[in-house]
């Protein structure tokens, strides 16, 4: 989870920004944005009024290290003006 001021705009965003790479979807009812990175790492992304929900599925620990990156990073991006926000990732044992 990450608390930001927008998160169904930021998740459009993105779904926008990787659409010119892969699949992406948006289900604009449930401001819900999944992201299909490869065969084994995909991420979906659900807005709620604080904030935006991620789960992130990858094969192995160090792609998920290397992911979680990757999407702070974009995130932080398009979120510029209150960025950088603060991320509360939970491993699948945590959740």
């Amino acid at each position: 989870m990450v608390k930001c001021e927008k998160p169904e705009r930021y998740i459009q965003q993105l779904v926008k920004h990787w659409g010119h790479k892969m699949a992406t979807t948006y289900d604009e009812g449930d401001g819900m944005g999944v992201f299909p990175f490869s065969e084994h790492t995909n991420a979906v992304m659900t807005a709620h009024k604080d904030g935006i929900g991620i789960t992130l599925t990858t094969a192995d620990h160090e792609e998920n290290v290397r992911m979680r990156g990757v999407i702070e990073e974009h995130i932080d991006r398009f979120a510029f003006r209150e960025a950088p926000l603060e991320y509360e990732w939970k491993d699948a044992e945590e959740a």
